[in-house]
């Protein structure tokens, strides 16, 4: 279960807060997976990027460490998360269900998806001790025997209805719930990347229309997810972009060279290619009368995940991400 060249299997977990607007609660989730109670620092581990959201008041935190110590650093910065948090006061365009929204595991050397299930389904048990009245409903990989993909878990709880009680929905880990936490989703799946693409409009029902055609589910590019948002002002087609085994599935008049390649523990994984997804959102914006003003890609790719995590790791850097600008966006 180890990386050959590194010689450390490595995870990366993108969490997903709900809040972005208070910077010091972000810092103090962030050094949470760096640091116990105590201020002893958990080993071999590192924040690699904070991405803050202020119109979705969402903040991803790309905390990477090995097998051994991820399960820790993810769980003392969700327990942080908790402690500042408070989902029922939460304001913001982006949906969620969850002070601490999501808490995904993905593979980046020397590890399998299954591990990856068994470390996620660790944290979910974990948490609901450390933090009573918190709840998990799982995906992916550590949904088992199912492993409903997160959009398809999402769906089936109510996601995207309006005024969803989300103290009423059935949690698969914890029981009593706290209305204050909301419920967290915890799963592992191969790496989600985060590509959000600014439309130089505030015309949202176009920004809907493209990101449908975009989005997989409706006919789009394979391994898209999208939604549209106002964001600055302006519309922003939000996409969650997945990594697969299958790169001829569901593929229609789509080359390979529009896809990127990686390994891990011998399986190989593809994913579209950031630009390809952002040409597709110039043509048919630009098909609208729209330019866009600006792409970004939240965090890494997953290779760049992993070489930066290496990087981090072998260097001792456990606060990566003040060495990169544009850490709070």
């Amino acid at each position: 279960m180890t990386s050959c060249k590194f010689g450390k299997s490595l995870v990366a977990c993108l969490l997903n807060v709900s809040e972005a607007r208070n910077k010091s609660n972000i810092e103090r989730i962030a050094k949470a997976a760096l640091f116990n109670s105590c201020g002893q620092e958990h080993p071999d581990t590192s924040v690699l990027n904070v991405f803050s959201n202020y119109d979705y008041n969402r903040s991803v935190l790309t905390i990477v460490s090995t097998t051994e110590q991820i399960g820790t650093a993810v769980v003392s910065s969700c327990v942080e998360g908790f402690s500042c948090i408070d989902h029922s006061q939460h304001d913001g365009v982006h949906p969620c269900l969850g002070a601490i929204d999501l808490v995904p595991i993905y593979p980046l050397s020397g590890v399998t998806l299954e591990q990856c299930g068994q470390i996620a389904r660790g944290v979910a048990e974990e948490l609901v001790k450390q933090v009573p009245g918190s709840r998990m409903f799982l995906f992916g990989y550590a949904d088992v025997p199912e492993r409903r993909s997160l959009a398809d878990k999402r769906r089936s709880l109510g996601w995207f209805r309006q005024n969803l009680d989300v103290n009423a929905i059935k949690a698969d880990v914890g029981m009593i719930p706290s209305k204050n936490y909301g419920i967290t989703g915890v799963g592992a799946s191969p790496y989600v990347m985060n590509c959000n693409i600014t439309l130089d409009s505030q015309d949202l029902s176009s920004g809907k229309a493209i990101a449908a055609a975009i989005r997989e589910r409706t006919g789009g590019l394979k391994g898209v997810q999208a939604m549209a948002f106002p964001n600055k002002g302006l519309v922003e087609i939000a996409c969650n972009v997945e990594s697969f085994t299958d790169i001829t599935e569901g593929i229609s008049g789509e080359k390979d060279d529009k896809f990127v390649s990686y390994k891990i523990c011998g399986d190989t994984f593809s994913y579209i290619s950031p630009r390809h997804i952002e040409a597709k959102v110039q043509y048919l914006a630009a098909s609208r009368g729209i330019k866009t003003v600006g792409t970004a890609l939240v965090g890494f790719t997953p290779q760049k995940c992993r070489l930066t995590a290496e990087y981090a790791i072998s260097h001792g850097i456990n606060e990566f991400w003040k060495r990169r600008q544009g850490a709070f966006m």
